[in-house]
Protein backbone atom coordinates (compact mmCIF):
# COMPACT_ATOMS: atom_id res chain seq x y z
CA UNK A 1 0.00 0.00 0.00
CA UNK A 2 1.85 3.12 -1.07
CA UNK A 3 1.34 6.03 1.38
CA UNK A 4 1.23 9.88 0.32
CA UNK A 5 3.56 11.93 1.82
CA UNK A 6 4.59 15.44 1.99
CA UNK A 7 5.96 16.79 -1.20
CA UNK A 8 9.21 18.62 -0.57
CA UNK A 9 9.93 22.07 -2.93
CA UNK A 10 12.88 20.84 -5.42
CA UNK A 11 12.60 24.12 -7.64
CA UNK A 12 15.99 25.50 -6.29
CA UNK A 13 17.54 22.32 -7.11
CA UNK A 14 18.95 23.51 -10.76
CA UNK A 15 22.12 24.24 -12.07
CA UNK A 16 22.64 27.83 -11.74
CA UNK A 17 23.03 28.52 -15.59
CA UNK A 18 19.50 27.50 -15.95
CA UNK A 19 19.04 30.66 -13.99
CA UNK A 20 21.41 32.84 -16.01
CA UNK A 21 20.34 31.74 -18.96
CA UNK A 22 16.03 31.84 -18.38
CA UNK A 23 17.01 35.78 -17.76
CA UNK A 24 18.87 35.34 -20.67
CA UNK A 25 15.84 34.30 -22.56
CA UNK A 26 13.43 37.12 -20.60
CA UNK A 27 15.78 40.25 -21.10
CA UNK A 28 15.88 38.75 -24.76
CA UNK A 29 12.39 38.71 -25.55
CA UNK A 30 12.36 34.91 -26.48
CA UNK A 31 11.02 33.82 -22.93
CA UNK A 32 7.68 32.39 -24.16
CA UNK A 33 9.20 31.06 -27.73
CA UNK A 34 7.61 27.48 -27.67
CA UNK A 35 11.03 24.79 -27.52
CA UNK A 36 11.31 21.10 -27.84
CA UNK A 37 13.76 19.00 -25.86
CA UNK A 38 14.75 15.14 -25.69
CA UNK A 39 16.04 13.39 -22.46
CA UNK A 40 17.96 10.34 -23.81
CA UNK A 41 21.05 8.48 -23.35
CA UNK A 42 23.90 7.30 -25.25
CA UNK A 43 25.45 4.42 -24.22
CA UNK A 44 23.82 1.68 -21.89
CA UNK A 45 25.43 0.42 -19.01
CA UNK A 46 28.03 -2.28 -18.82
CA UNK A 47 27.60 -2.81 -22.56
CA UNK A 48 24.56 -4.62 -21.68
CA UNK A 49 21.60 -4.92 -24.57
CA UNK A 50 19.08 -2.00 -23.01
CA UNK A 51 18.12 -0.15 -20.63
CA UNK A 52 14.71 0.22 -18.35
CA UNK A 53 13.32 3.88 -18.15
CA UNK A 54 12.71 4.88 -14.69
CA UNK A 55 12.35 8.09 -12.38
CA UNK A 56 8.86 9.35 -14.12
CA UNK A 57 6.63 9.71 -10.86
CA UNK A 58 9.47 11.47 -9.69
CA UNK A 59 9.70 14.10 -12.46
CA UNK A 60 5.75 14.45 -12.10
CA UNK A 61 5.68 15.22 -8.75
CA UNK A 62 8.43 17.91 -9.46
CA UNK A 63 6.23 19.76 -12.19
CA UNK A 64 3.37 19.63 -10.19
CA UNK A 65 4.78 21.05 -7.41
CA UNK A 66 7.08 24.21 -8.79
CA UNK A 67 7.21 26.98 -7.22
CA UNK A 68 9.46 29.78 -6.17
CA UNK A 69 9.04 30.68 -2.53
CA UNK A 70 9.56 34.00 -1.59
CA UNK A 71 12.92 33.00 0.46
CA UNK A 72 13.68 31.56 -3.04
CA UNK A 73 13.25 35.18 -4.92
CA UNK A 74 15.54 37.20 -1.73
CA UNK A 75 17.85 34.77 -2.21
CA UNK A 76 18.28 34.97 -5.92
CA UNK A 77 18.49 38.60 -5.18
CA UNK A 78 20.88 38.55 -3.30
CA UNK A 79 23.02 37.04 -6.49
CA UNK A 80 23.18 40.54 -7.57
CA UNK A 81 22.49 39.29 -11.50
CA UNK A 82 19.07 39.34 -11.87
CA UNK A 83 16.48 41.84 -13.03
CA UNK A 84 13.40 43.13 -11.25
CA UNK A 85 11.26 41.63 -13.46
CA UNK A 86 12.62 38.95 -14.06
CA UNK A 87 12.22 37.84 -10.03
CA UNK A 88 9.02 38.65 -10.29
CA UNK A 89 8.17 36.34 -13.37
CA UNK A 90 9.62 33.72 -11.42
CA UNK A 91 7.09 34.77 -8.37
CA UNK A 92 4.66 33.49 -10.25
CA UNK A 93 6.32 30.45 -12.10
CA UNK A 94 4.73 27.17 -13.39
CA UNK A 95 4.83 24.73 -15.73
CA UNK A 96 2.31 25.93 -18.46
CA UNK A 97 4.05 23.33 -21.20
CA UNK A 98 3.75 19.88 -22.58
CA UNK A 99 5.77 16.49 -21.87
CA UNK A 100 5.79 13.36 -23.46
CA UNK A 101 7.34 10.30 -21.92
CA UNK A 102 8.22 6.22 -22.16
CA UNK A 103 6.60 4.93 -19.32
CA UNK A 104 8.48 3.32 -16.49
CA UNK A 105 9.49 0.15 -16.54
CA UNK A 106 10.00 0.30 -20.83
CA UNK A 107 13.13 -1.24 -22.29
CA UNK A 108 15.05 1.70 -23.95
CA UNK A 109 17.75 2.43 -26.19
CA UNK A 110 20.31 4.69 -27.02
CA UNK A 111 19.60 7.58 -28.92
CA UNK A 112 15.94 7.56 -28.04
CA UNK A 113 13.70 10.31 -26.67
CA UNK A 114 12.89 8.84 -23.26
CA UNK A 115 11.25 11.94 -22.32
CA UNK A 116 10.09 14.84 -24.50
CA UNK A 117 9.68 18.45 -23.31
CA UNK A 118 7.72 21.35 -25.60
CA UNK A 119 7.38 24.32 -23.50
CA UNK A 120 8.32 27.88 -23.23
CA UNK A 121 12.17 28.19 -23.30
CA UNK A 122 12.45 29.36 -20.06
CA UNK A 123 10.69 26.63 -18.44
CA UNK A 124 11.56 23.75 -20.67
CA UNK A 125 15.11 25.05 -20.07
CA UNK A 126 14.40 25.48 -16.39
CA UNK A 127 13.57 21.79 -15.43
CA UNK A 128 16.38 20.21 -17.34
CA UNK A 129 18.44 19.20 -14.11
CA UNK A 130 15.89 17.37 -12.23
CA UNK A 131 14.66 15.59 -14.93
CA UNK A 132 18.03 14.72 -15.69
CA UNK A 133 18.90 14.12 -12.24
CA UNK A 134 15.97 11.72 -11.83
CA UNK A 135 16.52 9.67 -14.78
CA UNK A 136 19.93 9.44 -15.02
CA UNK A 137 20.15 7.12 -11.00
CA UNK A 138 17.00 5.35 -11.30
CA UNK A 139 17.49 4.15 -14.88
CA UNK A 140 20.72 3.05 -13.54
CA UNK A 141 19.41 1.07 -10.58
CA UNK A 142 16.80 -0.53 -12.12
CA UNK A 143 18.74 -1.54 -15.39
CA UNK A 144 21.16 -2.20 -12.73
CA UNK A 145 19.13 -4.82 -10.40
CA UNK A 146 17.32 -6.34 -13.83
CA UNK A 147 20.52 -7.86 -14.75
CA UNK A 148 21.04 -8.75 -11.60
CA UNK A 149 17.39 -10.69 -11.11
CA UNK A 150 17.75 -11.91 -14.75
CA UNK A 151 21.33 -13.69 -13.26
CA UNK A 152 19.34 -15.66 -10.53
CA UNK A 153 17.36 -17.13 -12.39
CA UNK A 154 14.06 -16.80 -11.44
CA UNK A 155 15.13 -17.15 -7.59
CA UNK A 156 14.85 -14.17 -5.44
CA UNK A 157 16.77 -10.98 -5.03
CA UNK A 158 16.46 -8.70 -2.36
CA UNK A 159 18.22 -5.24 -2.27
CA UNK A 160 20.18 -4.72 1.03
CA UNK A 161 22.29 -1.29 -0.08
CA UNK A 162 20.56 1.17 2.22
CA UNK A 163 23.88 1.76 4.38
CA UNK A 164 25.94 1.92 1.40
CA UNK A 165 24.24 4.50 -1.33
CA UNK A 166 24.94 8.26 -2.29
CA UNK A 167 22.98 9.84 0.61
CA UNK A 168 19.04 9.42 1.74
CA UNK A 169 17.77 9.77 -1.54
CA UNK A 170 19.80 8.03 -3.61
CA UNK A 171 18.86 4.95 -0.53
CA UNK A 172 15.17 5.47 -1.07
CA UNK A 173 14.72 5.64 -4.86
CA UNK A 174 17.61 3.08 -5.46
CA UNK A 175 15.16 0.53 -3.83
CA UNK A 176 12.25 2.03 -5.91
CA UNK A 177 14.02 1.61 -9.39
CA UNK A 178 15.57 -1.61 -8.03
CA UNK A 179 11.78 -3.09 -7.50
CA UNK A 180 11.16 -1.73 -10.72
CA UNK A 181 13.80 -4.03 -12.39
CA UNK A 182 12.83 -6.96 -10.67
CA UNK A 183 13.98 -7.39 -7.07
CA UNK A 184 11.45 -8.73 -5.13
CA UNK A 185 12.12 -7.01 -1.62
CA UNK A 186 14.38 -4.71 0.12
CA UNK A 187 16.16 -4.01 3.69
CA UNK A 188 15.26 -0.25 3.25
CA UNK A 189 12.33 0.34 5.47
CA UNK A 190 10.83 3.87 4.27
CA UNK A 191 10.76 2.24 0.63
CA UNK A 192 7.59 0.49 1.75
CA UNK A 193 5.95 3.22 3.70
CA UNK A 194 6.52 5.58 0.48
CA UNK A 195 6.04 3.19 -2.17
CA UNK A 196 4.54 -0.37 -1.07
CA UNK A 197 8.12 -1.86 -2.33
CA UNK A 198 8.22 -4.85 0.48
CA UNK A 199 10.38 -4.47 3.20
CA UNK A 200 12.17 -7.30 5.30
CA UNK A 201 15.37 -8.40 7.26
CA UNK A 202 16.42 -10.65 9.95
CA UNK A 203 19.35 -10.33 11.78
CA UNK A 204 22.92 -8.62 11.57
CA UNK A 205 25.61 -10.58 13.38
CA UNK A 206 25.80 -7.91 15.88
CA UNK A 207 22.60 -10.01 17.20
CA UNK A 208 24.87 -13.21 17.16
CA UNK A 209 27.42 -11.22 18.97
CA UNK A 210 25.58 -9.44 21.55
CA UNK A 211 24.52 -13.35 23.08
CA UNK A 212 26.69 -15.51 25.36
CA UNK A 213 26.44 -18.40 22.73
CA UNK A 214 25.41 -18.44 18.79
CA UNK A 215 22.88 -20.76 20.05
CA UNK A 216 21.11 -18.70 22.90
CA UNK A 217 21.38 -15.77 20.06
CA UNK A 218 19.51 -18.00 17.85
CA UNK A 219 16.91 -19.50 20.55
CA UNK A 220 16.00 -16.11 21.47
CA UNK A 221 15.70 -15.17 18.19
CA UNK A 222 12.95 -18.25 16.86
CA UNK A 223 11.29 -17.76 20.39
CA UNK A 224 10.22 -13.83 19.11
CA UNK A 225 9.67 -14.74 15.33
CA UNK A 226 8.61 -18.58 15.09
CA UNK A 227 7.45 -17.28 11.72
CA UNK A 228 9.10 -18.25 8.79
CA UNK A 229 12.91 -16.73 10.77
CA UNK A 230 15.73 -16.07 9.05
CA UNK A 231 19.11 -17.43 10.93
CA UNK A 232 22.71 -15.92 9.99
CA UNK A 233 24.63 -18.76 10.21
CA UNK A 234 28.54 -17.40 9.33
CA UNK A 235 29.28 -14.86 12.32
CA UNK A 236 31.63 -17.82 13.89
CA UNK A 237 31.94 -20.97 11.90
CA UNK A 238 29.15 -21.81 9.08
CA UNK A 239 29.42 -25.77 9.19
CA UNK A 240 30.92 -26.76 12.48
CA UNK A 241 28.33 -23.87 14.85
CA UNK A 242 26.61 -22.13 12.54
CA UNK A 243 24.44 -25.11 10.39
CA UNK A 244 24.46 -27.79 13.40
CA UNK A 245 23.11 -24.67 15.83
CA UNK A 246 20.58 -23.53 13.40
CA UNK A 247 19.03 -27.40 12.99
CA UNK A 248 19.09 -27.83 16.67
CA UNK A 249 16.90 -24.79 17.44
CA UNK A 250 14.38 -25.51 14.48
CA UNK A 251 14.06 -28.93 15.57
CA UNK A 252 13.53 -28.10 19.28
CA UNK A 253 10.71 -25.32 18.13
CA UNK A 254 9.05 -27.66 15.32
CA UNK A 255 9.95 -24.96 12.59
CA UNK A 256 10.14 -26.27 9.07
CA UNK A 257 9.33 -22.86 7.35
CA UNK A 258 13.00 -20.89 7.77
CA UNK A 259 15.89 -20.09 6.78
CA UNK A 260 19.81 -19.84 6.95
CA UNK A 261 21.44 -16.63 5.76
CA UNK A 262 25.63 -16.98 4.31
CA UNK A 263 27.35 -13.72 4.29
CA UNK A 264 30.65 -14.59 3.93
CA UNK A 265 33.14 -17.31 2.65
CA UNK A 266 33.26 -20.01 -0.25
CA UNK A 267 29.52 -19.66 -1.05
CA UNK A 268 29.35 -22.15 -3.86
CA UNK A 269 31.38 -24.54 -1.14
CA UNK A 270 29.50 -23.53 1.43
CA UNK A 271 25.92 -24.13 0.24
CA UNK A 272 26.21 -27.18 -0.88
CA UNK A 273 27.26 -27.90 2.18
CA UNK A 274 24.51 -26.37 4.02
CA UNK A 275 22.11 -27.89 2.13
CA UNK A 276 23.07 -31.35 3.14
CA UNK A 277 23.21 -31.24 6.79
CA UNK A 278 19.88 -29.48 6.51
CA UNK A 279 17.97 -32.02 4.23
CA UNK A 280 19.55 -35.06 6.60
CA UNK A 281 17.91 -33.40 9.49
CA UNK A 282 14.78 -33.68 7.30
CA UNK A 283 14.81 -29.26 7.33
CA UNK A 284 14.29 -29.77 3.29
CA UNK A 285 12.09 -26.71 3.09
CA UNK A 286 14.63 -24.54 4.92
CA UNK A 287 15.62 -21.96 2.66
CA UNK A 288 19.33 -21.01 2.01
CA UNK A 289 20.00 -17.10 1.38
CA UNK A 290 23.45 -15.76 0.55
CA UNK A 291 24.76 -11.93 0.53
CA UNK A 292 28.28 -10.60 -0.07
CA UNK A 293 29.41 -8.19 -2.54
CA UNK A 294 27.09 -10.25 -5.27
CA UNK A 295 26.54 -8.62 -8.71
CA UNK A 296 25.41 -10.21 -11.81
CA UNK A 297 28.94 -11.76 -12.80
CA UNK A 298 29.23 -13.51 -9.42
CA UNK A 299 25.65 -15.24 -9.32
CA UNK A 300 25.79 -16.25 -12.47
CA UNK A 301 28.86 -17.96 -12.07
CA UNK A 302 27.71 -19.86 -8.86
CA UNK A 303 25.10 -20.75 -10.17
CA UNK A 304 26.38 -22.44 -12.76
CA UNK A 305 28.96 -24.10 -10.24
CA UNK A 306 25.86 -25.75 -8.80
CA UNK A 307 25.59 -23.78 -5.34
CA UNK A 308 22.06 -24.64 -3.45
CA UNK A 309 20.80 -21.43 -3.04
CA UNK A 310 17.22 -20.28 -2.61
CA UNK A 311 17.76 -16.42 -2.90
CA UNK A 312 20.17 -13.65 -2.75
CA UNK A 313 20.83 -10.31 -1.18
CA UNK A 314 22.55 -7.89 -2.83
CA UNK A 315 23.91 -4.56 -1.92
CA UNK A 316 26.53 -1.75 -2.79
CA UNK A 317 27.03 -3.39 -6.18
CA UNK A 318 23.46 -3.04 -6.80
CA UNK A 319 22.41 0.53 -5.35
CA UNK A 320 25.62 2.27 -6.59
CA UNK A 321 25.72 0.21 -9.86
CA UNK A 322 29.26 -0.11 -9.08
CA UNK A 323 30.72 -1.53 -12.17
CA UNK A 324 29.56 1.29 -14.39
CA UNK A 325 27.97 4.32 -11.86
CA UNK A 326 27.04 6.89 -14.30
CA UNK A 327 23.78 6.92 -16.38
CA UNK A 328 24.86 9.56 -18.87
CA UNK A 329 21.47 10.63 -19.99
CA UNK A 330 21.16 13.48 -21.61
CA UNK A 331 18.72 16.99 -22.76
CA UNK A 332 18.98 18.73 -25.65
CA UNK A 333 17.23 21.31 -27.84
CA UNK A 334 15.66 19.64 -30.90
CA UNK A 335 13.33 22.46 -32.56
CA UNK A 336 11.68 25.60 -31.53
CA UNK A 337 8.19 27.04 -33.00
CA UNK A 338 8.40 29.94 -35.34
CA UNK A 339 6.38 32.73 -35.04
CA UNK A 340 3.92 30.82 -37.63
CA UNK A 341 3.48 28.25 -35.79
CA UNK A 342 6.18 25.70 -37.92
CA UNK A 343 8.86 23.45 -36.26
CA UNK A 344 12.09 24.73 -37.32
CA UNK A 345 14.07 21.79 -36.28
CA UNK A 346 18.06 22.32 -34.43
CA UNK A 347 20.86 20.16 -34.09
CA UNK A 348 23.65 20.07 -31.98
CA UNK A 349 27.71 18.96 -33.69
CA UNK A 350 30.22 17.49 -32.49
CA UNK A 351 33.81 15.94 -33.97
CA UNK A 352 33.13 12.74 -31.55
CA UNK A 353 29.90 11.32 -33.89
CA UNK A 354 28.16 9.85 -30.98
CA UNK A 355 27.16 13.60 -29.50
CA UNK A 356 25.63 14.91 -33.01
CA UNK A 357 21.85 14.88 -31.87
CA UNK A 358 18.69 13.83 -33.44
CA UNK A 359 16.66 17.29 -34.44
CA UNK A 360 12.65 18.03 -34.13
CA UNK A 361 10.16 16.81 -32.29
CA UNK A 362 9.74 13.20 -33.10
CA UNK A 363 8.11 9.90 -31.97
CA UNK A 364 9.47 6.85 -31.16
CA UNK A 365 7.49 3.42 -32.80
CA UNK A 366 8.33 0.06 -31.40
CA UNK A 367 7.66 -2.35 -33.61
CA UNK A 368 6.53 -5.97 -32.78
CA UNK A 369 6.78 -9.56 -34.93
CA UNK A 370 3.05 -10.74 -35.28
CA UNK A 371 4.18 -14.42 -34.75
CA UNK A 372 6.19 -14.19 -31.75
CA UNK A 373 5.17 -10.48 -29.83
CA UNK A 374 9.01 -9.77 -30.04
CA UNK A 375 10.25 -6.46 -30.73
CA UNK A 376 12.47 -6.38 -33.89
CA UNK A 377 13.84 -2.65 -34.02
CA UNK A 378 12.28 0.49 -32.60
CA UNK A 379 11.84 3.21 -35.04
CA UNK A 380 12.23 7.57 -34.45
CA UNK A 381 10.06 9.18 -37.15
CA UNK A 382 8.82 13.22 -37.37
CA UNK A 383 5.95 14.00 -35.05
CA UNK A 384 3.51 13.32 -37.65
CA UNK A 385 4.56 10.63 -39.59
CA UNK A 386 2.28 7.56 -39.26
CA UNK A 387 3.06 3.65 -39.93
CA UNK A 388 1.08 1.81 -42.37
CA UNK A 389 0.66 -1.88 -40.51
CA UNK A 390 -0.96 -3.23 -43.85
CA UNK A 391 1.90 -2.79 -45.75
CA UNK A 392 5.95 -3.90 -45.68
CA UNK A 393 8.09 -1.77 -44.14
CA UNK A 394 11.60 -1.24 -45.22
CA UNK A 395 13.97 0.28 -41.77
CA UNK A 396 17.51 0.70 -42.24
CA UNK A 397 20.46 1.51 -39.95
CA UNK A 398 21.39 5.00 -39.37
CA UNK A 399 24.71 4.90 -39.46
CA UNK A 400 25.40 2.08 -41.83
CA UNK A 401 22.27 3.05 -44.31
CA UNK A 402 23.54 0.26 -46.46
CA UNK A 403 22.14 -1.92 -43.56
CA UNK A 404 17.81 -2.61 -44.92
CA UNK A 405 15.34 -4.62 -43.71
CA UNK A 406 12.02 -5.37 -44.90
CA UNK A 407 9.60 -5.95 -42.39
CA UNK A 408 6.19 -7.94 -42.97
CA UNK A 409 3.13 -9.56 -40.24
CA UNK A 410 4.32 -6.83 -38.15
CA UNK A 411 2.64 -4.00 -35.22
CA UNK A 412 3.92 -1.03 -33.98
CA UNK A 413 3.28 0.95 -30.78
CA UNK A 414 4.38 4.84 -29.92
CA UNK A 415 6.59 4.66 -27.31
CA UNK A 416 5.82 7.54 -25.76
CA UNK A 417 2.91 8.54 -24.01
CA UNK A 418 1.50 12.32 -22.64
CA UNK A 419 2.11 12.82 -19.75
CA UNK A 420 1.36 16.76 -19.24
CA UNK A 421 -0.34 18.71 -21.66
CA UNK A 422 -0.41 22.92 -21.11
CA UNK A 423 0.85 22.14 -17.85
CA UNK A 424 -1.86 19.86 -16.60
CA UNK A 425 -1.45 16.43 -16.12
CA UNK A 426 -3.31 13.74 -18.12
CA UNK A 427 -1.27 10.59 -17.26
CA UNK A 428 -2.32 8.37 -14.90
CA UNK A 429 -0.10 7.29 -12.76
CA UNK A 430 0.53 3.76 -11.93
CA UNK A 431 1.76 1.88 -9.10
CA UNK A 432 5.34 1.13 -8.27
CA UNK A 433 3.73 -2.59 -8.53
CA UNK A 434 1.95 -2.40 -11.91
CA UNK A 435 4.93 -0.75 -12.88
CA UNK A 436 7.15 -3.69 -11.95
CA UNK A 437 4.98 -5.74 -13.47
CA UNK A 438 4.70 -3.75 -16.49
CA UNK A 439 8.92 -4.31 -16.88
CA UNK A 440 8.79 -7.74 -16.56
CA UNK A 441 5.96 -8.50 -18.99
CA UNK A 442 8.48 -5.81 -21.38
CA UNK A 443 11.41 -7.48 -21.22
CA UNK A 444 9.72 -10.85 -22.02
CA UNK A 445 9.26 -9.25 -25.39
CA UNK A 446 12.84 -8.81 -26.03
CA UNK A 447 14.34 -11.61 -27.91
CA UNK A 448 16.78 -13.60 -25.66
CA UNK A 449 20.08 -12.21 -28.01
CA UNK A 450 18.94 -8.60 -26.44
CA UNK A 451 19.78 -10.02 -23.10
CA UNK A 452 22.93 -11.65 -23.04
CA UNK A 453 25.72 -9.86 -20.37
CA UNK A 454 28.43 -10.19 -23.33
CA UNK A 455 28.23 -9.37 -26.32
CA UNK A 456 24.54 -9.07 -26.47
CA UNK A 457 22.86 -8.21 -30.25
CA UNK A 458 22.37 -4.85 -31.33
CA UNK A 459 18.43 -3.61 -31.32
CA UNK A 460 18.55 -0.97 -33.75
CA UNK A 461 16.97 2.33 -33.64
CA UNK A 462 16.50 3.45 -37.14
CA UNK A 463 15.01 6.95 -38.37
CA UNK A 464 12.45 7.42 -40.97
CA UNK A 465 13.50 8.29 -44.33
CA UNK A 466 11.65 11.37 -43.11
CA UNK A 467 13.77 11.88 -40.62
CA UNK A 468 17.18 10.53 -41.88
CA UNK A 469 16.96 13.05 -44.54
CA UNK A 470 16.32 16.10 -42.24
CA UNK A 471 19.67 15.55 -39.78
CA UNK A 472 21.39 14.98 -42.99
CA UNK A 473 20.57 18.16 -44.43
CA UNK A 474 20.98 20.22 -41.28
CA UNK A 475 24.61 18.75 -41.17
CA UNK A 476 25.05 20.00 -44.86
CA UNK A 477 24.18 23.45 -43.83
CA UNK A 478 26.37 23.53 -41.19
CA UNK A 479 29.13 21.83 -42.56
CA UNK A 480 28.29 24.40 -46.01
CA UNK A 481 28.19 27.43 -43.28
CA UNK A 482 31.73 26.37 -41.23
CA UNK A 483 33.16 26.49 -44.85
CA UNK A 484 32.13 30.03 -45.65
CA UNK A 485 33.23 31.22 -42.51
Amino acid sequence: MEREFVRENYTMLCDFYELTMGNGYFCSGIKDRITYFDLFFRKVPDNGGFAIAAGLEQVIEYIENLNFTDEDIEFLRSKGCFGEEFLEYLRNFRFTGDIYAVPEGTPVFPREPLITVRAPAIEAQFIETYLLLCYNHQCLVATKANRIVRAADGRPVSEFGSRRAHGVQGAIMGARAAYIGGCSSTACTIAEQQFGVPAGGTMAHSWVQMFDSELEAFDTYCKLYPNNPCLLIDTYNVLKSGVPHAIEIFQKYGITKCAVRIDSGDITYLSKKTRKMLDEAGLTECRIIVSNSLDEYIIRDIIRQGACIDAFGVGERLVTAKSEPVFGGVYKLVAVEKDDGSIKPKIKISENSIKITTPHFKKTYRIYEKATDKAIADLMCLHDETIDETKPLLIFDPDNTWKEKEIKDFYVEELQKPIFIGGKLVYERPTTEEIRNYCREQIERQWDEVKRFEYPHNYYVDMSQKLWDCRHELLRKASRRMEEE
